[in-house]
């Protein structure tokens, strides 16, 4: 089965003249396999016609065309976008407990829940479809009895979307006025206190912090009283402890149908009883697998090949237990002396350490206690209050937070190596006010890689990407760190990132907006003990992949952990 899928987004038919409608074989036959749509003038494939040659794909300067051979196996869609659109296939299967969804952006995961919490009726792939035929096509699925109560609107949904950026345009209003309205199940002292948003009570939406907003949103979706609980992306914006508290609140919903989206693998491992991996190709299809334990499910997602279906969709995503880095025999890079900075209400400690060469260094820490204010004093945009500090080496710096302009990709300064790599091709044509968080997100990383320097800093990069680009992300970062000799620090909150890419790690501790302290780098065994004894969690690995994994709190393995002191486990 062959499906042909056009993103008009990209498309600019006008800048290319048509070069797929010219280019295509089969138009030149006399049959008419692409034409142009009456309505917006754009590119329409014929699925019949197409012989999946591939020429208009590469003809098209804008990768808008997608040509995709489906296995029989699949079926019909659940849900189409109209002509040439995104088609999503099979659906999730609701089980009383956490089922998570994993996969890379663009494939159908926020479909899937806009349908299950009633946002989006099926179509079955055609222009509309009546309620019985929807349910009909489910018979004998364990879906079937979901669908027919949400048909009847017997199904009371909550669903917390995943821009919570854009609270602030629909939702006025204090914190506390908001959340007491929400409160159907009498949990408001509860909710807030797990959540840590005692201070944020008093505060309007427009004020709040990305953060604030996500624990906000989180909490407001936990205070009604539903039947399904939907949870798109609830970890974003959020440090470590407040991720993990989250994902506690959410397993809480006992006895509830609970669906969750979610990049920070760890995150989804901790709070899921099962999943769903979801795989296909980026704005043109996605398939939902069957339903499997939350470690099998993972598992095979990060080994790229589904086992009762019988199906490999990528190469396999390995995990490497590092030893200790010897750094006796090797000169520093650069050494810095202790350091301290003082705001009003805030204070910084760093402690003396070295950086070195090659290596990457992943930065952990709570929020607000000075990891920003520490990458720019390293890069000179700060200056510390105990004398003066100047690096005296080339230095590249991606901020967390990311102005955007009309300026056009290409007009960036990017080397077309990293573009490739990255895979942003066809963005150069874009204004970067036009990209999507994730677009802008590899955009950025790619310009600090572009320049010429010693030290690369690059501040929580895995922001708005997928599961698959983040670790394509550290993968390539271990790589050039080698290939150029040179020195890069992340800071980032997915822990499953930092150990993946670090040879080091430096921890902050302190309280969030009052103060923070920096500790040297050190050994990611040492490292990760002193931070996740902060955290009170504890971490083992996979005996098959050997990824990092977090202990349900109270589980025998976490006691036996604690007990032993050791809260991150290398074997």
């Amino acid at each position: 089965m062959r499906i042909a899928v056009l993103d008009k987004t990209r498309c600019k038919p006008k800048n290319c003249g048509f070069l797929c409608i010219r280019m295509c074989p089969i138009n030149r036959t006399g049959s008419e396999c692409i034409v142009e749509s009456e309505e917006d003038h754009k590119p329409i494939l014929s699925e019949i016609l197409c012989t999946g040659c591939g020429i208009c794909i590469h003809k098209c300067p804008y990768d808008a065309i997608t040509i995709v051979n489906l296995p029989q196996e699949v079926g019909d869609p659940v849900h189409q976008y109209g002509v040439n659109g995104f088609r999503l296939y099979n659906m999730p299967v609701p089980k009383e407990g956490v089922v998570g969804l994993v996969g890379s952006n663009g494939i159908g995961k926020s479909t899937a829940l806009k349908i299950l919490s009633g946002e989006i009726k099926p179509n079955l792939g055609g222009g509309d479809a009546e309620w019985e035929n929807i349910v009909e096509r489910f018979r004998g699925n364990e879906i079937q009895n979901y669908l027919e109560k949400l048909a009847k609107g017997e199904l009371k949904a909550v669903y917390k979307l995943q821009h919570v950026d854009k609270i602030p345009r629909h939702v006025k209003g204090k914190v506390e006025a908001l959340l007491r309205k929400s409160d159907e199940r009498g949990a408001f002292d509860k909710v807030v206190e797990n959540l840590y948003l005692g201070n944020s009570l008093d505060k309007k939406t427009p004020d709040l912090s990305g953060g604030e907003l996500q624990r906000v949103a989180v909490a407001a979706a936990l205070l009604h009283d539903a039947d399904v609980y939907l949870f798109d992306e609830p970890s974003s914006y959020l440090d470590v402890r407040e991720r993990l508290n989250v994902a506690r609140e959410i397993r809480s919903l006992a006895g509830k149908h609970v669906f969750v989206v979610e990049h920070d693998l760890i995150v989804l491992d901790y709070l899921s009883d099962y999943v769903h991996v979801v795989y296909g190709t980026t704005g043109a299809y996605g398939v939902i697998s069957n339903i499997k334990g939350v470690r099998v499910g993972i598992n095979e997602y990060l080994s790229g090949f589904l086992r009762s279906e019988n199906m490999r969709f990528r190469d396999e995503i390995k995990f490497d237990v590092k030893a200790p880095k010897d750094t006796t025999e090797l000169d520093p890079l650069i050494e810095y002396p202790a350091l301290e900075k003082h705001y009003e209400g805030f204070n910084l400690t760093v402690d003396e350490g070295a950086l070195y060469a090659p290596e990457t260094v992943g930065i952990l820490g709570p929020n607000a206690t000075g990891k920003t204010t520490f990458a720019r004093i390293l890069a000179g945009e700060e200056s510390p209050d105990n004398g003066e500090f100047n690096l005296e080496l080339p230095f590249s710096y991606k901020p967390q937070y990311i102005k955007v302009s009309t300026k056009l990709v290409r007009n960036m300064e990017l080397k077309g190596e990293l573009v490739e790599k990255l895979r942003i091709h066809y963005l150069m044509d874009r204004p970067l006010n036009e990209l999507s968080g994730g677009e802008l997100q590899k955009v950025k990383i790619c310009e600090c890689l572009s320049r010429d320097a010693s030290l690369y800093l690059l501040d929580e990069p895995s922001a708005y990407l997928d599961v698959e680009e983040r670790l394509a992300f550290a993968k390539y970062i271990k790589r050039f760190a080698a290939d150029k000799d040179v020195s890069i620090l992340v800071v980032d909150h997915d822990i499953l990132l930092i150990d993946y890419l670090s040879d080091e790690i430096l921890v902050f501790k302190g309280e969030g907006g009052k103060n923070g302290h920096a500790e040297k780098p050190t050994d990611l065994r040492s490292a990760m003990n002193s931070f996740l004894t902060r955290m009170d969690v504890t971490f083992r690995r996979d005996p098959d992949t050997k990824r990092p994994r977090a202990n349900k709190s109270g589980s025998q393995k976490d006691r036996e952990q604690k007990e032993s002191g050791e809260y991150y486990y290398l074997g």
